[in-house]
């Protein structure tokens, strides 16, 4: 069963800014070409002179202030400042890197096994709070 309205029958009125016909939107040929053309020129691109900044992203460590030795690593940081603190953990992940290196030279290891005994050690490193 369908319902038919109409606008005039209908008390509340329709609050639609629709006044055209319904025939425009299929229509053929050179109207559709105008009405193309009219829709393009309308468009109008707006640019800012000057757009938002993009927000930088922030390398943080997710265990910053997790593990057994956090308390100890940001004390030290704290005391002798972040600059030379980063070049001291530098040198001692260096320095762990090549015995672990040296290790895997004992013992016949491979490159893809070093590798994963370096990661293997990132991952202890963070959980024990070496790298808050």
């Amino acid at each position: 069963m369908a319902v038919a309205l109409s606008a005039a029958g209908f008390r509340g009125g329709l609050c639609s800014g629709f006044h055209g016909d319904w025939t425009a939107p299929f229509a053929g040929g050179e109207e559709r070409a105008l009405l193309a053309r009219k829709a393009s020129a309308a468009v109008v691109r707006v640019r800012t002179a000057n757009p938002p900044p993009r927000a930088v992203p922030v390398m943080k460590n997710v265990n910053e202030g997790k593990g057994l030795f956090a308390p100890l690593v940001v004390v030290t940081r704290n005391i002798i400042g972040k600059k030379r603190f980063n070049q001291l953990r530098g040198k001692a992940i260096a320095l762990h890197s090549q015995v672990i290196t040296e290790f895997c030279k004992s013992i016949g290891a491979d490159g893809k096994q070093r590798q994963g005994l370096i990661r293997l050690a990132k991952k202890n490193g963070e959980r024990l709070g070496f790298l808050a």
